[in-house]
């Protein structure tokens, strides 16, 4: 009993006649204890305020503006774009050579795949060549619109639209008169595409009868590999 009693914790003695005191005490120690309350629940605000604060924003492109601004054009590059947008005329005073993806077509430009030899006007008909060109491809040739007679410092240019086949389709003819020789071209105004394939339907064939029936009405001689054998 001894040892437990030197054990047990020992208490600070109260003055009985100080209940003034003590009174007094009390009310300091829990003031002490509401300031130290306060000050610990401000601390755990200011970090469960900073832990909910929000993060710092960031610039995240919008996908629909970039959608937007990403501009598609067709590619000029495909046979159907370029069939739609094919030259005629004069290239650098020469006939221009047979577009490669219209096969319905001949040149005597040697640079065209095909190639046809130029025309020689006969002695007696080189003055009035082209007033007799007019009128061979109106002889020969169905509902034959003329759409340009002119001088040019490379000879007389001729071009025509013919009628090819019915259903609207035309083909336009071209000639360069220069002396006695006369260059040529001749080709289908519109190419012909059969889905899914991206070659062009049609081959020179009709070209080549056309210019042949106005070459015989004229009289005219065009040269060939077989006369050069």
């Amino acid at each position: 009993m001894r040892n437990l009693l030197l054990l047990s914790p020992q208490f600070p003695q109260i003055p009985k006649h100080s209940s003034g005191c003590w009174s007094s005490n009390q009310t300091q120690n829990s003031e002490s204890k509401n300031n130290l309350l306060l000050s610990n629940l401000a601390s755990v605000a200011v970090i469960v305020s900073t832990a909910l604060a929000p993060l710092p924003s960031l610039a995240i492109p919008s996908l629909k503006s970039q959608s937007n601004s990403t501009v598609v054009t067709p590619s000029p590059s495909t046979p159907f774009s370029q069939s739609k947008n094919m030259k005629i005329g004069l290239e650098n005073g020469k006939i221009r050579p047979c577009p490669s993806i219209n096969p319905s077509c001949i040149s005597t430009n040697p640079k065209s795949s095909s190639f046809a030899f130029p025309w020689v006007i006969s002695k007696n008909a080189v003055e009035n060549a082209v007033q007799k060109l007019q009128e061979a491809i109106t002889e020969t040739q169905k509902n034959a619109k003329f759409l340009v007679i002119e001088d040019t410092p490379d000879g007389k240019y001729v071009q025509a639209e013919i009628e090819n086949g019915g259903f609207g389709n035309k083909d336009v003819v071209e000639f360069l008169v220069k002396g006695d020789v006369v260059a040529y071209r001749c080709m289908a105004e519109k190419v012909t595409y059969v889905y899914p394939f991206t070659t062009a339907f049609g081959d020179s064939k009709g070209q080549e009868e056309r210019m042949k029936k106005i070459l015989d009405q004229l009289g005219w001689y065009a040269p060939s590999f077989e006369s050069m054998d």
